[in-house]
């Protein structure tokens, strides 16, 4: 049943075993080598989710061609060697496959098991109708865990993701989709099975890929469609425990993911909720990496409603949870959270104590028991985290330095994360009063504005053009002022 729903779209012709990418391996176990992959990862600065099924899809043949990311990663690894030398297929050869498949499916015969990619075809669900606008989808229904992200597919991804509709978003989530359609229908979903729990865990990585190149806004509404159906998929029960495991704590990262782009656009009693839930579903299942994840980003969303006692109490349950994981950098990002409810309580002793605590703890280096959500923390973030400290204790200077260096230090590819850094730059330089430096700050953040949708940053930017009104005559904040000024104004 698996394999029929996430597997090649081309059922009579089984894929071919990838047996230079199995040479390679070498000695090593898949776990090993995905592990050696994800620091190779580190290295360059990439973020990939490699785990031994993956190395296993790639060795049986089931991706015939790495996204970009992992394009970059391997290459690093093998440096001299092409895709070709690796086994792969050419990027040009796997193009256009939705179309063929759609084609010889048509065909398919009656028997096949529930949730394949012929029954789908057949019964020309809604969500199957050919999209005339974007006709060449990103993500391949039959390839979930194969995306083409690179820059001139990203901007059609997110078009289609934020445009087209909860349906078209679900649609591309493979065997998730047919229950989506079932749940949107009234009807209840079939068991759910291991196609599922991948396709679920899949959709937890591209509204995280999403929001870090483009921000929370726009898409909140279209992420709660799958996380409902996610829950739908829970009720209906799985056929094996491991499967069940997999999905409980697949829905509960969703929810997780969901409450963070509530969070960040805005929405702080929708995010209450996800989390909420989340936690809760940690809770029945025993699961303590989820726990750890779902209070720290309660911590962070009642440092940001202006909780900061229960800031501190939620982040020091997390670091609870989570001393069990062996992951020092869990523990780092958790200590800085904590120190965040602290600079919110204006205690500066707790608030230091903390952060030397996060550096001590990021200075021990990442770690296979890394959680797979942690992609995003690295040294950048560090310091835009304790930018947001002192910021909040007033000390405008300091949280500029460390602003400054954020931005620096932030992977241009990660958009949202660079605008939210050079934004608390110019706030710090404005009320810092060097309102020269912080126009230009500001106008860099206005260009990435177009690229970016974060209510976050947009208000952090209208609270730096306040600060910066009675400084109109100062070098360059004019020019700053009339930009922000035409910014079209967001719901």
């Amino acid at each position: 049943m698996t394999s029929s729903t996430v597997t090649s779209p081309r059922p009579d012709r089984p894929p071919r075993p990838n047996l230079a990418f199995r040479r390679l391996r070498g000695k090593r176990s898949p776990a090993e080598f995905a592990a050696a992959v994800r620091r190779a990862a580190r290295e360059i600065g990439e973020r990939v989710s490699c785990d031994a099924r993956y190395i296993g899809r790639v060795e049986a043949g089931e991706i015939r061609c790495p996204n970009y990311a992992y394009e970059r990663v391997f290459l690093h690894m093998f440096p001299g060697r092409t895709l070709t030398d690796l086994g792969f297929a050419p990027r040009s050869s796997v193009r256009g496959r939705r179309a063929r498949a759609d084609e010889e499916a048509t065909g398919a015969h009656a028997d096949r098991a529930p949730g394949t990619a012929s029954e789908t075809r057949r019964a020309r669900e809604p969500y199957d109708t050919p999209d005339t606008q974007y006709p060449h989808h990103p993500y391949e229904p039959h390839h979930p865990y194969d995306p083409h992200d690179d820059n001139e597919e990203s901007d059609v991804l997110r078009r289609a993701f934020m445009m087209s509709g909860a349906t078209v978003a679900a649609a591309s989530l493979g065997p998730l989709a047919l229950a989506h359609d079932a749940v949107a229908a009234g009807r209840p979903p079939r068991r759910a099975g291991a196609g599922h729990a991948g396709a679920l865990e899949e959709a937890v990585r591209r509204i995280r890929l999403l929001d870090d190149r483009h921000g929370a806004d726009g898409l909140y509404r279209r992420a709660a469609a799958p996380l409902r159906t996610a829950y739908a998929l829970l009720d209906a029960g799985a056929t094996r425990q491991a499967t069940a495991d997999r999905l409980y704590a697949g829905a509960g990262e969703l929810a997780i993911s969901v409450g963070w782009l509530a969070h960040d656009s805005g929405r702080f009693d929708d995010a209450r909720s996800h989390y909420a839930e989340a936690l809760a579903t940690s809770r029945m299942t025993g699961d303590p990496a989820l726990e750890a994840h779902a209070f720290c980003n309660m911590a962070f969303l009642a440092r940001d409603a202006g909780r900061p006692r229960e800031a501190v109490r939620a982040a020091q349950a997390a670091q609870r949870a989570a001393r069990s994981l062996g992951s020092a950098r869990l523990l780092s990002l958790l200590a800085l959270r904590e120190a965040g409810g602290w600079a919110g309580l204006a205690d500066r002793v707790g608030c230091e104590q903390a952060l030397t605590r996060a550096q001590a703890l990021f200075g021990q280096g990442p770690s296979d028991a890394d959680p797979e959500w942690m992609t995003f923390y690295g040294e950048a973030e560090l310091e835009g985290l304790e930018a947001q400290c002192w910021s909040t204790l007033g000390d405008w200077p300091r949280a500029a330095r460390h602003a400054r260096r954020a931005a620096a230090l932030q992977d241009p590819h990660f958009t949202r994360n660079l605008a939210l850094y050079s934004a608390e730059l110019a706030d710090d330089l404005a009320r810092g009063g060097r309102p020269d430096e912080a126009a230009g700050a500001g106008m860099r953040v206005l260009d990435l504005l177009g690229e970016v949708q974060s209510s976050r940053i947009h208000t952090m930017l209208a609270g730096t053009a306040r600060v910066l009104l009675p400084h109109r005559r100062a070098s360059g904040v004019s020019a700053f002022l009339d930009r922000h000024a035409s910014l079209p104004r967001t719901a």
